[in-house]
C-alpha cells in the first residue's frame, strides 16, 4: 500500500494533482462527499460496492459518502474512465500510482471496486538506504498495506538516480510505476518491463536478464515456485535483486514450503549417533539446503520501524537449530536520525525448552539466576503445577508477580508468540525468557530439573569459566588462521557450551574421543 507522508519523508510535487486525478472519474453523487472532507491528504482508498453506500478510508478512520446507495450505472461511470482490468482483476489511470480493484459476481460483472490512493513518497528507505548500496540482494517482508511497494519504488529510483546503476522493475501490476505505458516519474531512470499476467511473472524476470543487461531487477512480490527459481538464477548471475514476498517474518519463509528457497531451502538430514548428542537433538533434523537467493533479509515493522537480517543464512541456520538470535531493530527518531539496537533477543516460534548454550556464552559466565533463591515469575504458566515441581525439588525458588524482583521469566510457547508487553519489558529489563512449549506438568517438571542443573553449574562456575575462556581463545586463533586446536577434554555440558561458541563466531567444531577423555576440536 502506497503510504501518506510523514515528518521524515516528502512526496511528489504532482500529488494534489494525482488526487484530483482519481477524484474525476467518481461521479458526482460519490465526488462531491469526498472533496467536502478536509484530511483528504490522508486518503488510502475509496470503497464502492453495488447496493451499499461508498466509504473512504483514512489513517484515522472511515468516512461514509453521502447516503445514497451504489448503482450499477456508479460503478460503469468509474470503469469507463480507467485502464483495462488485466487477469489479476487490478486496473489503474494512466500515469499515476493509483490502483482499482474489481470484485466480480459469478457471471463475471463488477459488482465493487477499491481505488486505493498511490503516492510517490520519497525518504522512505532512508532507514535502510545503506543496505542496498551495498549491492546484496535484498529481500522485504511485512504485512499487507505496511509500505513495502512504496519502498520498492523508492529503492528503484535511488539505486537508478543515486547510484547511477542499471535497474530493470518487473512490474506485474503495474502498481510499482503506475498504469499505461509511461512509466510514473517517481522511479527516476530506472526501466519499467510490463507482464501481461500473473502466470508470466517468472519468465519476464529471466528476459530481463537476459535481453536489458541490468544490474539490479526490482520485483513485488515472489509468491510461486517458479518465481521463487527464477529469483535464484537471476541472483546465481550477479544481479541485484531487491523484492517483496509474501509473509511477515523469516520464520513464516522457512515454514513456507514454496518459498523457503528463497532463503536457502529446507530438508532434512538424518545426523550419525555421534553428531546428534554433541546438538543434542534427535537424529532426524532440519537444515538449510542451500545458499540464500537473498542475502539481507527487512522485516518492516510499522512505518519507521524495521528488524534487519544482514546475514539471512547464518540466521537460518540458527533458528533451524533453536537458537536465539539477534535482528538489528531500526527505527527513526522525531529528529530523523536512524537508531540501531542490536541487542534484542529473539527466539524462533518454536522456542527450545531451556538453550543454555545461548544464555551463558557472553564474555563472562555470571549466571542471572540467583544461586541462593530463584525468584520465578510465571506468565501463562499453570501456578499450581509450578508449585507442585518446586516442592518436590527442595529448590529454593520463589514465584513472583513483578518482573522488577524476578530473576526470570517462565512462559509458554503460545504466550511467547504473543510478544506482549509483559514480555518485551522482561527482555528490556535483562530477565531471562524461558519457554516451555507446553503447559502441562511434565514440560514443568523439565524445567525445575533444568534449574536443578544450572545451580549444580554455578558452583563450579570458575572450571566452566576456563573451559569457555579456552574455547573463545581458540575460535580467535583459528580465524587468525590457526587450522585447527584441540581443547582440554570436558563433560557433556561444558563440550556443549564450548561447540555453542563456536557456533555463535562461525566457527566449525566437532567431539573427538571417549568419556572422560571426549574433547572438542576447533577448526575452520
Amino acid at each position: 500500500m502506497d503510504l501518506p507522508p510523514n515528518q521524515h519523508e516528502s512526496y511528489d510535487s504532482s500529488h494534489d494533482h494525482e488526487i484530483e486525478t482519481l477524484t474525476e472519474i467518481l461521479p458526482s453523487n460519490i465526488k462531491d462527499p469526498l472533496l467536502s472532507i478536509d484530511e483528504l491528504h490522508n486518503l488510502l482508498e475509496v470503497v464502492i460496492d453495488l447496493g451499499r453506500v461508498p466509504q473512504a478510508r483514512f489513517t484515522t478512520g472511515t468516512n461514509s459518502l453521502g447516503n445514497r446507495e451504489v448503482t450499477v450505472e456508479d460503478i460503469n461511470y468509474i470503469t469507463q474512465r480507467i485502464g483495462d482490468f488485466g487477469e489479476d482483476n487490478r486496473a489503474g489511470i494512466e500515469r499515476t500510482l493509483h490502483r482499482i480493484s474489481a470484485i466480480r459476481n459469478r457471471s463475471n460483472k463488477i459488482i465493487g471496486l477499491t481505488l486505493r490512493v498511490g503516492r510517490a513518497v520519497f525518504g522512505t528507505i532512508k532507514i535502510i538506504e545503506d543496505l542496498i548500496l551495498t549491492g546484496k540482494s535484498t529481500l522485504l517482508l511485512g504485512r499487507p498495506g505496511i509500505g513495502k511497494t512504496t519502498m520498492l519504488r523508492e529503492v528503484a529510483r535511488v539505486l537508478a538516480d543515486t547510484a547511477h546503476k542499471r535497474v530493470v522493475i518487473v512490474d506485474t501490476s503495474n502498481e510499482i510505476a503506475g498504469d499505461g505505458d509511461i512509466p510514473h516519474s517517481s522511479i527516476g531512470n530506472a526501466r519499467r518491463m510490463q507482464v501481461s499476467t500473473p502466470l508470466n511473472q517468472h519468465s519476464v524476470m529471466i528476459e530481463a536478464v537476459e535481453n536489458h543487461m541490468p544490474e539490479v531487477i526490482v520485483i513485488d512480490e515472489i509468491g510461486t515456485e517458479l518465481e521463487a527459481n527464477a529469483a535464484r538464477t537471476i541472483a546465481e548471475r550477479g544481479v541485484q535483486l531487491v523484492a517483496t514476498a509474501h509473509g511477515n517474518t523469516l520464520e513464516n519463509l522457512i515454514r513456507n514450503p514454496t518459498l523457503s528457497d528463497l532463503i536457502g531451502g529446507i530438508h532434512t538430514v538424518t545426523l550419525g549417533d555421534d553428531e546428534a548428542r554433541r546438538r543434542r537433538t534427535q537424529k532426524t533434523v532440519l537444515e538449510r539446503r542451500s545458499p540464500p537467493t537473498f542475502d539481507v533479509l527487512i522485516e518492516i515493522q510499522g512505518r519507521n520501524l524495521v528488524a534487519v537480517h544482514e546475514n539471512v543464512a547464518y540466521t537460518v541456520d540458527k533458528i533451524l537449530r533453536d537458537s536465539l538470535f539477534k535482528p538489528d531493530i531500526r527505527s527513526i527518531d522525531e529528529s530523523g536520525n536512524i537508531l540501531i539496537n542490536n541487542d534484542s533477543t529473539r527466539s524462533v516460534s518454536d522456542a527450545p525448552e531451556f538453550n543454555y548454550a545461548d544464555v551463558t556464552t557472553d564474555d563472562h559466565f555470571d549466571s542471572e539466576i540467583n544461586i541462593r533463591t530463584t525468584r520465578i515469575m510465571p506468565y501463562g504458566v499453570n501456578k499450581g503445577r509450578l508449585q507442585k515441581a518446586i516442592i518436590a525439588s527442595n529448590l529454593k525458588i520463589d514465584l513472583v508477580n513483578d518482573i522488577n524482583s524476578a530473576d526470570l521469566l517462565l512462559t509458554t510457547k503460545n504466550y511467547y508468540r504473543r510478544r506482549t508487553k509483559a514480555l518485551r519489558e522482561a527482555e528490556n529489563r535483562g530477565r531471562p525468557v524461558y519457554v516451555v512449549r507446553r503447559n502441562t506438568s511434565q514440560q514443568i517438571e523439565q524445567f525445575i530439573k533444568a534449574i536443578s542443573r544450572q545451580n549444580d553449574f554455578n558452583n563450579q562456575t570458575p572450571a566452566i569459566s576456563t573451559a569457555l575462556q579456552e574455547a573463545k581463545k581458540a575460535v580467535h586463533e583459528v580465524k587468525d588462521g590457526k587450522k585447527e586446536i584441540e581443547l582440554t577434554p570436558q563433560g557433556a555440558y561444558i563440550r556443549h557450551l564450548q561447540h555453542a561458541i563456536a557456533d555463535k563466531y562461525g566457527i566449525s567444531s566437532t567431539s573427538t574421543g571417549r568419556d572422560p577423555k571426549r574433547k572438542v576440536i576447533i577448526y575452520k
